[in-house]
């Protein structure tokens, strides 16, 4: 009975330790994709309802990697000077090719007390002659759920 228990362990163990030796290099595959870029292709005004001020923002989306992104829906978030100015959404669908670009369009929204809020501070930044900026967003769906991005810079302004 002893050697029956024993030939099970040893045939489990070399189980385990086959699957773990054929599993490691997989492992390696999976590392994590580079961050897609980016940035701001155009800004156009838009209708806006009340005191809000609406734009359209056209988003240049690199993608680095050896796969597409497939996305159904993106969510946008715009700070200037280190304070949230606007925000927007978009159901658009669509693929950023794998080594690939495209173009997407969101509408943002700046409610009033965003605007009054950046108009105040804007003298400081106004003397600098630069103002820093944050584009950050998702684009939803996919395979493997959402991909997140960021892009920040500095807008020069008029003196």
């Amino acid at each position: 009975m002893r050697t029956t228990t024993s030939r099970r362990g040893l045939l489990f163990g070399l189980l385990i330790g086959g699957l773990l030796a054929l599993g490691l290099p997989g492992c390696a595959t999976l590392t994590q994709p580079d961050a897609l870029k980016v940035t701001v292709a155009g800004v156009e005004p838009l209708a806006g309802e009340g005191l809000e001020l609406r734009f359209l923002v056209r988003l240049r989306v690199q993608n680095p990697n050896d796969a597409a992104v497939e996305f159904d829906g993106v969510a946008l978030d715009l700070a200037l000077n280190g304070k949230a100015l606007a925000s927007g959404v978009s159901d658009q669908k669509g693929v950023v090719p794998r080594f690939g670009e495209t173009l997407l369009d969101v509408p943002l929204t700046v409610s009033a007390f965003a605007a009054v809020r950046q108009a105040l501070t804007l003298s400081g930044a106004a003397d600098k002659g630069e103002m820093p900026y944050v584009v950050s967003g998702k684009l939803a769906g996919g395979l493997f759920g959402s991909v997140r991005f960021s892009s920040s810079g500095v807008l020069g302004l008029p003196r």
